[in-house]
């Protein structure tokens, strides 16, 4: 892929409600509810769904979500901000990563290596906690996937959706492997609880009932399927119509996703508390009983629309659950539970969050916490987290003190889930914005700080690449400085890490070469994030440069100093990273001239400034012609310029006079090596990447004329714009001159023809049976795990790379790190993740094995 535009011109305990009041442009508080006593009796309380509807206060007007203290300790209003303040404070957790789907997020689970998140659509979608690519789509359920629960110990996922099935998966494999189902209408199934001590998990439903079923037991029961939900007749969509006749059924009724592999487990009748709650069963929790002073075994926990908060006694034997106590609360239901040590925190429909000490069973205390219903609570370390119907997340410590806020979704925030990662604490919520968003909320947590080297700081420095400079070097035991260059250039950031010092024979030195400018964008032009922040959507970074080329460097970088900090750094890795690249590297030849001996002897040199030839086939090495640029002027109308510009060809080959005569022949071997590649790349021949990569060639990128673009006037003057792609053994001074030559021997009008030269860079060429290559290509094996490397040659414009190889007289190679669709010099141009962590695996690698004390020496 060749870049050839040449310009020719210069280019507290009582429970409260609030109550928001609107007068003009004022609000105000107003904290004069308190709970009475519920009767014995109660109404049915059933809420209506949240999945899509919208929030029920706007943004703009709510004083809670303006306020972003909260409530003081002392029960008081903190005082109610303008409506205008919608921007999220400076205290917001980093947003680490968003993935994306096509319907809203309703649950949530995260285990070591995956998120699980359940969708309205059905589907539970799995994404690698580490690289945030999609790695499997679960289809088990016809209606939306309202909770997802993963087994203590992680071996198991059980999903519970809108369609009354559960169904029971391994967490690891993605088999499914228990459907269970009552044989009553209960409706939706919103909530699970699993004992895997027990083995026993326990389901809460729209019809107000408890059911729960022994996978001990799993082997007694046969159902008949008859009950199976899918089975049963609906009293509207099953009734029948004008002539006695009902709508046909399907005859595999069974969700489809079922296989002979799934048991299929019905609940038993003895196995059903009907009535548990006198309103949706919303949410349930499994605790210790010792830990509330309960004797052994577990206390299930359940909250419903009714508001209360049961507690019940759990039959070791059979998991038969009886009531042990009732919290009673008002009339706002219980939709979300989180426990910490012995204190019971309940989110409510209408924003507020109760504070119950379970030693005791007693409310200590209410908080308003959100302008709209409390959805989810998370609980890690010494934080706690709730989201609303608002869209907006807070955080609390311990005394329950509102510490920071921040808008999470730009909907309603559904689901969330806690996990630590590299030592770092992780916040992950989804919403009916489609879309599922991990947040650091390490600062806010007591938790220690992430070792540099982690890959998440890999994330940070690369959003920082730019400022840090010479610094982000530092931090990582180089020595580091700026070398400056002709004429007010870009300096070039030259650092080294040594390593070998306490060994008895120093390892070789490897100069890594790469690049920290970038192709100008425009905010809003073509984007679809900001080009300047480092955005991450579904797996991939995106951002200008990230892909070419800071992406690369700070792989390198880090890669470098793992080695460095763990002591395997035998040699010296140099790294020269220059700021203009993409102007030809002004400056870099005499500044690394005028420097060489600081820089020192250098045995090898490695760029990583390329992509795949697609976005599958991980790559080696990159061979590159090089170019010649430049522009020529007529005088006369066009036609003359087009009449010089078609003798630059002749029968679709390059007429220029002894252009083609150092053109080394091809060899059979060499041939042979382009059809793995042909293989690998479909509707594509030998004989087009012969074409494209190996042969010279030119091309005409633009013809400009003088005056307006709509006129019929004769144009005064016009002008062109060339490149012409050369490859190794041709001369970079030979073929400007005969370029010069034939554009002036082959021009005959009277005008005045003025040609120059614009950018010329010589070809460069790897060579694969070095050491440099053998070590390279290794590194690719085992970190992408793939049993051949393609060798490619491809077009490009890189004057560092040759440069430095004659000047330093070390043999260079060049590593594509991201893919085909990475779109560096385009609107949005991205790097996946798995490309970044990969590329710092074979860096890595590479820069292990060569810098090793005898190591390459042949």
């Amino acid at each position: 892929m060749t870049s050839t535009t040449i310009l020719a011109a210069p280019p507290s305990s009582t429970t409260t409600r609030a109550n928001t009041v609107s007068d003009s442009d004022q609000h105000s508080i107003l904290l004069n509810h308190q709970h009475e006593k519920k009767s014995q009796t109660k109404p049915f309380c059933p809420r209506i769904c949240t999945t899509n509807r919208i929030p029920k206060h706007e943004h703009g007007h709510c004083p809670l979500e303006h306020e972003i203290h909260g409530m003081c300790p002392t029960g008081e209003a903190s005082p109610a901000r303008s409506p205008t303040e919608e921007e999220p404070p400076s205290d917001s957790p980093r947003l680490l990563h968003r993935v994306k789907h096509d319907r809203s997020i309703l649950s949530l689970a995260v285990s070591e290596k995956f998120i699980f998140a359940g969708s309205q659509s059905g589907e539970i979608l799995i994404w690698s906690i580490d690289t945030y690519q999609l790695v499997a789509t679960l289809k088990g359920h016809s209606g939306s996937v309202l909770c997802l629960c993963l087994a203590t110990e992680g071996s198991l996922l059980f999903s519970s959706a809108g369609d009354a099935i559960i169904q029971v998966w391994n967490a690891d494999t993605f088999e499914n492997i228990y459907t269970i189902y009552s044989t009553f209408d209960v409706g939706d199934v919103f909530c699970v609880a699993y004992s895997s001590t027990l083995q026993t998990a326990w389901f809460g439903a729209q019809n107000t009932s408890i059911q729960w079923y022994d996978l001990q037991k799993k082997d007694r029961r046969r159902p008949s399927l008859t009950a199976h939900p899918s089975k049963r007749v609906h009293r509207f969509f099953d009734s029948k119509g004008p002539g006695g006749r009902s709508t046909p059924r399907s005859d595999d009724g069974i969700v489809s996703v079922t296989n002979s592999a799934t048991k299929m487990l019905e609940i038993e009748p003895s196995n059903i508390l009907q009535y548990a709650h006198y309103g949706y069963v919303y949410c349930m929790l499994l605790i210790s009983a010792s830990q509330i002073g309960q004797g052994e075994g577990e206390i299930l926990l359940s909250g419903g629309g009714d508001g209360d908060v049961k507690l019940w006694n759990i039959h070791a034997g059979t998991g038969t659950i009886t009531e042990l106590s009732t919290l009673t609360g008002g009339d706002s239901g219980v939709l979300s539970m989180v426990v910490k040590d012995t204190m019971l925190y309940c989110g409510l429909t209408d924003g507020e969050i109760c504070i119950w000490d379970l030693d005791t069973l007693q409310l200590v205390r209410t908080v308003k916490a959100h302008c709209d219903d409390v959805l989810t609570l998370s609980m890690k370390a010494d934080c706690i987290l709730s989201g609303s119907a608002s869209g907006f997340v807070r955080k609390w410590n311990q005394r329950f003190e509102c510490i920071s806020r921040w808008q999470a979704h730009s909907g309603l925030v559904l689901a969330s889930a806690t996990t630590s990662k590299n030592d770092r604490l992780l916040y992950i919520t989804g919403g009916n914005d489609d879309c599922v968003a991990i947040w650091d909320v390490s600062e806010f947590a007591a938790v220690p700080a992430a070792p540099s080297t982690q890959n998440d700081q890999l994330l940070s420095s690369l959003a920082k690449f730019i400022t840090y400079r010479t610094t982000l070097f530092k931090r990582h035991g180089a020595t580091a400085t700026l070398l400056p260059t002709d004429d007010n250039n870009n300096p070039i950031v030259f650092a080294r890490f040594s390593g070998g010092q306490k060994k008895s024979k120093k390892g070789k030195t490897i100069l890594f070469y790469g690049h920290y400018d970038v192709i100008p964008a425009v905010v809003g032009q073509g984007w679809s994030t900001d080009p300047f922040e480092l955005t991450g959507v579904n797996g991939y970074l995106y951002g200008r440069g990230v892909s070419d080329n800071k992406g690369p460097i700070l792989a390198a970088l880090f890669a470098a100093g793992e080695l460095a900090q763990s002591g395997k750094l035998d040699g010296d890795i140099v790294f020269l990273i220059e700021g203009e690249e993409e102007s030809g590297s002004r400056g870099l030849f005499s500044a690394v001239q005028r420097h060489k001996q600081e820089i020192g002897p250098v045995d090898y040199i490695l760029l990583a400034n390329s992509y795949w030839l697609d976005d599958a086939t991980p790559l080696s090495y990159l061979r590159a012609p090089r170019r010649v640029d430049g522009s020529f002027l007529n005088a006369q109308p066009v036609i003359e310029l087009v009449s010089l510009l078609s003798t630059l060809t002749k029968d679709g080959k390059i007429a220029i006079e002894k252009f083609h005569d150092p053109v080394r022949p091809l060899t059979e071997e060499e041939k042979a090596m382009y059809d793995p590649i042909a293989a690998a790349l479909p509707n594509t021949r030998v004989d087009d990447l012969l074409a494209k990569w190996r042969y010279p060639s030119l091309t005409i990128h633009r013809v400009d004329v003088s005056g307006p673009s709509s006129s019929s006037i004769i144009p005064r003057s016009a002008t062109a714009a060339i490149s012409l792609r050369i490859v190794p053994d041709q001369s970079l001074e030979t073929v400007q001159q005969q370029l010069l030559d034939h554009l002036n021997s082959s021009y005959t009008g009277n005008n005045k023809l003025n040609i120059k030269i614009t950018h010329a860079a010589e070809p460069w060429l790897g060579e694969p049976g070095n050491k440099m290559f053998s070590a390279l290509e290794a590194s690719v094996k085992e970190t992408w795990g793939v049993p051949e490397v393609l060798y490619i040659r491809e077009g490009g414009s890189i004057p560092g790379a040759r440069f430095l190889e004659k000047e330093f007289a070390a043999p260079a190679a060049h590593l594509p790190c991201g893919q085909a669709s990475d779109g560096a010099h385009l609107d949005n141009e991205r790097l996946r993740l798995v490309n970044l962590w990969n590329a710092k695996g074979v860096i890595g690698g590479v820069f292990e094995k060569l810098t090793r004390a005898g190591e390459g020496e042949e």
